[in-house]
């Protein structure tokens, strides 16, 4: 009998995208669902982005493109890191890949063998932990707590470093939190992982332009800790252009030149026409991110205030991102006389089936006591969500 591969049957199924398949199948059958599982901005990409795009087809931009990417473009990157993050990186220790999520995946098997120890914070992105066993490496998982804004301390990383360690992955602005981590926060993180040779960094800073807080602080720019991360990042969130399909990542050049040869042997180079317009997006206009941004803000600001009016949820204001993770341990055990919320994969069910609300469950990141709504879509659609949410878990008893 065919089988497919152990490594393939170790891994989960992504909770984020079944969650929105399930939602949109409700929908195909005439339900009236809100989907805020969903992690993409619900604003078209940018005019002159798109149109930088339509003139690369006309210039017949549609060749195989170079594996690292084209030069062009991680000028550009480079120049971007050196103007809003004051890091200093030069096109050689910059590569281009498709998608943010390759960016990170590249990196993993770049760096971590088969019984390395990968640091996660929790509540974490879903596919962190199974990009670390596709690697063969153990996901060392630290919970960082609701009360402290999800925040991991020095000390709780300290305990999680062994001899076996490789590697931390860190994501501020967070999904699915919206944490943020100070200068003066990753400054004392960073000194944890200075006191450990071959210990590195993974910063995935993707949300970094969707942030509340003021300048995005980079662990790469912490003393002495260059050397040691790997930034990732890409134009999905910034620029509304997840379909693109662009992400790239800094790091030492000897790190860069492993994951081109990586790259080279299962996609090679990035579309001609996404990299194109990625192109734009750096260069060009920058008052669309800013005018996404505050769009966001203002989105965040109400689904905080209304979530706060829903009994028994416990709300924190995330700084970054477009995600609110509320605590909703306070419903495990209740019923509605038909169905028991046993857990947080029971809870976003119900929002489900009796809300028509598409969130995703806590154990998808690590932290079963909470939930993920995204609340990149429209005012009205945030507060008939927050409605139907705030009538549905009143018939919990």
């Amino acid at each position: 009998m065919a089988q497919l591969s152990d490594r393939l049957n170790s891994l989960a199924a992504s909770a984020t995208l079944a969650m929105s398949q399930k939602s949109a199948e409700m929908r195909a059958r005439g339900i009236d669902v809100i989907n805020m599982s969903v992690g993409e901005p619900d604003f078209n990409t940018p005019a002159h982005i798109k149109a930088a795009g339509i003139k690369a087809i006309e210039d017949n931009c549609s060749k195989y493109s170079p594996v690292p990417g084209f030069l062009s473009l991680r000028e550009a990157i480079s120049d971007k890191l050196k103007r809003e993050n004051h890091l200093q990186y030069g096109a050689n220790e910059i590569f281009v890949s498709t998608g943010g999520k390759q960016a990170v995946c590249n990196t993993v098997l770049a760096l971590v063998n088969p019984g390395d120890e990968v640091v996660i914070p929790a509540p974490y992105w879903v596919s962190y932990p199974q990009m670390v066993k596709i690697a063969g490496g153990e996901p060392v998982v630290i919970r960082a707590l609701f009360e402290r804004d999800f925040k991991i301390t020095p000390e709780q990383l300290r305990q999680a470093i062994t001899p076996k360690t490789k590697m931390v992955i860190l994501c501020s602005p967070n999904n699915p939190t919206g944490t943020v981590y100070t200068r003066d926060e990753l400054d004392e993180l960073a000194k944890v992982v200075l006191g450990h040779d071959g210990v590195f960094v993974l910063s995935d800073e993707i949300y970094e332009r969707v942030n509340y807080a003021g300048a995005n602080a980079s662990i790469a720019s912490c003393p002495g800790m260059k050397a040691r991360t790997i930034i990732c990042n890409g134009v999905s969130k910034a620029y509304a252009m997840t379909g693109w399909r662009l992400g790239w990542a800094a790091a030492p050049e000897w790190i860069i030149k492993g994951i081109n040869k990586l790259q080279g042997q299962y996609t090679s180079g990035t579309c001609d026409v996404s990299q194109m317009a990625a192109l734009e997006a750096y260069n060009g206009d920058q008052a669309c991110v800013e005018g996404m941004r505050q769009t966001f803000r203002r989105r965040r600001d109400l689904i905080v205030k209304l979530a706060q009016d829903v009994p028994g949820l416990e709300v924190n204001v995330p700084q970054g991102a477009f995600y609110l993770f509320p605590k909703c341990d306070y419903f495990f055990g209740k019923s509605d006389g038909e169905r028991a919320i046993n857990d947080s994969a029971d809870f976003a069910m119900y929002l489900l089936e009796e809300a028509h609300v598409a969130t995703v469950a806590g154990e998808a990141f690590g932290e079963p006591s909470g939930l993920r709504l995204s609340y990149a879509t429209s005012d009205e659609n945030i507060r008939e969500a927050m409605r139907r949410v705030k009538e549905a878990v009143g018939k919990l008893k």
